[in-house]
């Protein structure tokens, strides 16, 4: 009974090909157009989080906006189920262009405007409205192709959608990513997606088109593979020109690791500059005075073994081996390829004085709290140089929990020194930081330094935009029992920068002057850092 009042009116339309076989070419065109969807939507969310920071804002914006979009798409489709076939192909043609440059225009937004916050959301809602017009219109024509009940019809399409998107959510980090990276990923995508389109309405319902339409389709198809292949015969020039926009003329080295974009600008050791993911890391003309407030200040009581947590571009351990009773450093670094550029690159290796050719120190490859977990070592210092706690990615080294298996490892008189963000520009990051180190069982001792050079951000605060104008470094010494004295190592290496004992006393008064009690410390679950305004 269903059956029959469900069925399309003068049974199955006139095709080319057998139902059943004509029916197994729409699911395919829908396994194809729903891998290719998803693919556009991670992309928007990866290179969102790459060049705006925060993955989990930008996950939320992408995928709100483009559900939201969804809705509006299929409600639009009404009026196109009427020439279903020729919406069809037309739709994916503008899905596949768009969706296929999305990555080009976003990143160019973000190179000559300096902003691609306004772009992503235009992107999510013109991507979002037309794949929510791909389901009603394939509805149309599923039963065009053979008598089947609405629910039938809806259940195949649906599975077909969703092994689609299953496919092409484990394509995109496991094959596009390493294989063609993200530009020519997502142009290679659109390209695929307008091929699926058209070649469904353009073979197995010709029938249905006008002779008008037929060539407006395939002109209309073929306008972009070409361009999209026009762009990926392009897409080298157009990334150096990009990289020369953001880094300026002197980019030495960019590369695309398995973790992050690591690139290189400056001629020597003087003006070298290390970007991470597009934020500067280190900067020859000021690093110094960040990494020797970072160590020297922690080096104050025994000495021997020595745990650096990041700090793959060797100059903490520069500071580290300027002790001579310093017998092991142990640098455990995310990023393999960043240890390999510290070890092998003329300037970056000039900067940190060749500190990974000293025996002393063993370089890790590992995530820092996997690391700890499995690692039980006892260390006499620990110096966290990490990413800053804003960037998503690295919240979870900065919860209490990560500080409780810190604390785990430390010697009884073992000391800990905590980048946690400039204390001026982001105070509610800082003192969540200062509260999640005591929920980790650690007594802390916050200080600031001042005279960072303006315009410059060479440490893992981000590089760009307001951070530039940020005058200050906050740290944290903490230790087990009671906070350790702020003071520099007697008989040590005498710092360029650091004043002395006064000079670190006032940086301690000044982050106690600056103070926000109550803050509630940062755990896996439940992390609290956000972007201080």
């Amino acid at each position: 009974m269903i059956d029959q009042q469900m069925s399309l009116r003068g049974g199955a339309a006139r095709l080319p090909v057998r139902p059943r076989t004509g029916r197994f070419l729409v699911l395919a065109a829908v396994f194809v157009c729903a891998a290719c969807g998803l693919v556009y939507e991670l992309e928007l969310v990866a290179l969102a989080s790459y060049l705006i920071g925060d993955s989990v804002t930008q996950a939320s914006v992408v995928l709100s906006v483009m559900v939201f979009a969804m809705g509006i798409g299929s409600l639009l489709a009404k009026r196109l189920r009427c020439r279903a076939a020729v919406g069809f192909g037309m739709v994916e043609a503008a899905l596949a262009l768009i969706g296929g440059s999305s990555a080009l225009v976003l990143y160019a937004s973000f190179a000559w405007l300096g902003d691609s916050q306004y772009a992503l959301v235009g992107f999510s809602l013109a991507i979002g409205v037309l794949i929510g017009a791909e389901i009603p219109l394939l509805m149309t024509l599923i039963q065009r192709v053979d008598r089947q009940d609405a629910g039938g019809a809806v259940a195949d399409l649906f599975a077909a959608d969703y092994v689609g998107a299953l496919v092409g959510g484990l394509a995109f980090p496991f094959l596009l990513l390493p294989v063609l990276g993200q530009l020519t990923g997502a142009l290679f995508t659109g390209a695929v997606n307008a091929a699926a389109g058209g070649a469904l309405v353009l073979w197995v319902f010709r029938r249905d088109l006008t002779t008008r339409s037929r060539w407006l389709l395939i002109m209309v198809n073929g306008s972009v593979i070409a361009v999209l292949a026009t762009a990926t015969v392009l897409v080298d020039d157009f990334e150096r020109a990009a990289r020369r926009a953001v880094y300026g003329d002197q980019v030495r080295v960019a590369v695309q690791t398995g973790v992050q974009e690591v690139v290189l600008t400056g001629a020597d050791r003087d003006s070298l500059d290390l970007y991470l993911d597009g934020r500067l890391r280190v900067s020859a003309r000021d690093e110094y005075r960040y990494h020797e407030a970072l160590v020297h200040p922690a080096m104050n009581g025994p000495r021997a073994r020595v745990l650096i947590l990041g700090g793959g571009d060797g100059l903490a351990a520069r500071e580290m081996l300027r002790y001579a009773d310093v017998r092991s450093v142990t640098v455990v670094e995310l990023d393999p390829a960043v240890t390999r550029l510290a070890r092998t690159d003329p300037a970056l290796s000039e900067l940190n004085d060749h500190a990974f050719r000293d025996p002393r120190v063993s370089v890790v490859g590992a995530d820092a709290f996997t690391w700890l977990r499995a690692d039980r070592g006892r260390y006499d210092v620990v110096i966290s140089d990490l990413p800053d706690p804003g960037i998503t990615a690295s919240t979870k080294l900065y919860s209490a929990e990560f500080y409780g298996l810190v604390a785990e490892s430390l010697a009884p008189d073992g000391r800990l020194v905590v980048h946690a963000g400039p204390l001026g520009a982001r105070p509610r990051t800082f003192w969540t930081v200062e509260a999640s180190v005591r929920a980790g069982g650690l007594a802390t001792r916050p200080y600031r330094v001042t005279g960072r050079y303006a315009g410059l951000a060479a440490s893992p605060d981000r590089g760009g935009g307001e951070d530039r104008e940020r005058e200050d470094w906050g740290f944290l010494l903490a230790g087990p029992g009671v906070a350790p004295r702020l003071a520099l190592a007697p008989g040590g290496p005498v710092p360029r920068s650091l004043g002395g004992r006064e000079e670190l006393r006032e940086g301690a008064r000044a982050a106690d002057d600056a103070r926000l009690p109550g803050l509630i410390p940062s755990t896996l679950i439940h992390p609290r850092y956000w972007e201080d305004v």
